[in-house]
């Protein structure tokens, strides 16, 4: 565990020392940002972004410098922040998920799963892409959107898109990630969300498999619309698509044999064929093939996905068990809000809010890292222990600013831990979130 602990630190360590090196790549103006000697250097700047908790800016900054007279102010915290250009905590973000890849594969794939989730920022109508006005009695609020890809087995976030809600494509976002992902071979797993011909099309250019849930059979829209599929309650059928933009008569005539031929209309966005098909151009087709899969989960409740999986290595048992795993990036998202912190931002402005959301990300990976490994299992006890998230998290954070030692984490940690209690399911209550004021913030 100490090892662990050492190396986690170490790659975090090595990941700022990268950032530091080019600093001036990250500044606004590199012929003078942070060339001078001042409380919040370059490297402390970052350092304390992600070590920031839920407090208003000037007890954070307290806290940091331990309460000196020398503390820097919270007007001179916001001037150097503004120094810093909107790829800094990114690339930091990118660094660190790079030196950090694990050797944890399931039947040789990294293990991927795709979901998005909105964050609520305080009101700013110049912020267009985000802003929503008054309507129908409802104050104007402001959304982020951030489109996240999470490893299942290391627990912990590959990628990262953040957009303003009105502009968010969760399948656009998720395409770019794919496509400038490193990892070589991977199966992802989305909700209904992310159904489109196009995102499948680049999963499979990637070389990845995909396993997707998708609108239930009979449904008017989706991928399932139009396909002849058996009126069983449970099937596993293999489809083998031709992919065309072009409507001809000729393709008019094919695509009648629905589970060989589909035509991509062009308000349907579809990056592996021509937009725009002259009159002489010959017909072209992308070849698409995967499975439709309906299994039951519950009593007379069923689910149906697509997948291109191999059958034999991947029945549809295995898919059922696979697809729940999916569940594990809704729990990371709620424990980013309500237990990094990502719900208390610092700022108004929504360029400093993008800092802090990379930062928590990178706050999270960080103490996943570290607690991921501690499972204890006490003798006698009705469960497994793991470590509780919420203490970890503020035993890493001052871990990361050099104030405990690893074997004082490692003891902490084992010292706060919580019972592993599987199959746990409570529903999901919706309620409307507002933005705590600065003014209220916990001390």
């Amino acid at each position: 565990m100490i090892d662990r602990i050492k190396m986690v630190k170490r790659k975090m360590d090595e990941s700022l020392e990268q950032l530091c090196e080019v600093s001036w790549m990250f500044s606004r103006h590199p012929e003078k940002d942070f060339t001078r000697k001042r409380k919040l250097s370059f490297s402390k700047l970052v350092s304390f972004v992600l070590a920031m908790e839920g407090g208003t800016l000037t007890t954070e900054l307290l806290k940091h410098f331990g309460c000196s007279l020398d503390t820097a102010s919270a007007s001179a915290f916001v001037q150097q922040r503004s120094k810093l250009v909107p790829e800094t905590f990114p690339a930091l973000f990118d660094l660190f998920v790079r030196k950090t890849q694990p050797l944890k594969l399931y039947k040789g794939f990294r293990l991927f799963a795709a979901d998005g989730s909105d964050i609520q920022i305080p009101n700013n109508p110049e912020h267009t892409s985000s802003h929503y006005p008054e309507a129908n009695g409802q104050a104007s609020y402001n959304i982020l959107h951030l489109d996240a890809v999470y490893d299942l087995l290391q627990c912990t976030y590959q990628d990262a898109c953040l957009s303003g809600d009105r502009e968010a494509n969760e399948r656009a976002s998720l395409c770019r990630m794919v496509d400038r992902s490193a990892v070589e071979k991977a199966l992802i797993i989305m909700d209904r969300g992310y159904e489109g011909y196009n995102l499948l099309a680049h999963i499979q250019e990637k070389g990845w498999k995909f396993l997707l849930r998708v609108k239930d059979v009979g449904q008017v829209k989706g991928i399932t619309a139009g396909l002849s599929l058996p009126a069983a309650d449970e099937f596993d059928v293999p489809i083998h698509l031709s992919l065309t933009t072009r409507q001809t008569n000729q393709v008019k005539e094919l695509c009648k044999r629905n589970n060989e031929f589909r035509f991509i209309p062009s308000n349907n966005s579809f990056d592996f064929l021509p937009r725009i098909n002259r009159k002489y151009d010959p017909v072209q087709f992308y070849p698409l093939s995967f499975r439709v899969v309906r299994f039951q989960i519950m009593q007379d409740i069923y689910e149906t996905v697509v997948t291109n999986l191999d059958p034999r290595l991947f029945p549809p048992k295995e898919l059922k068990m696979l697809y729940a795993m999916r569940w594990g990036i809704e729990t990371s998202f709620r424990k980013l809000k309500y237990t990094v912190g990502l719900l208390h931002f610092h700022t108004k402005k929504v360029e400093h809010i993008y800092q802090e959301v990379f930062a928590r990300l990178i706050m999270y990976n960080f103490t996943e890292l570290i607690t991921s490994s501690v499972i204890i299992q006490k003798p006698n006890a009705k469960y497994a222990y793991k470590a509780n998230f919420t203490v970890a998290v503020h035993i890493c954070r001052q871990f990361l600013l050099g104030n405990v030692s690893p074997p004082q984490v490692e003891a902490a940690i084992r010292r706060n831990i919580s019972p592993i209690r599987p199959g746990r399911s409570r529903p999901r209550n919706l309620t409307a979130k507002h933005a705590v004021s600065f003014i209220y913030r916990i001390a």
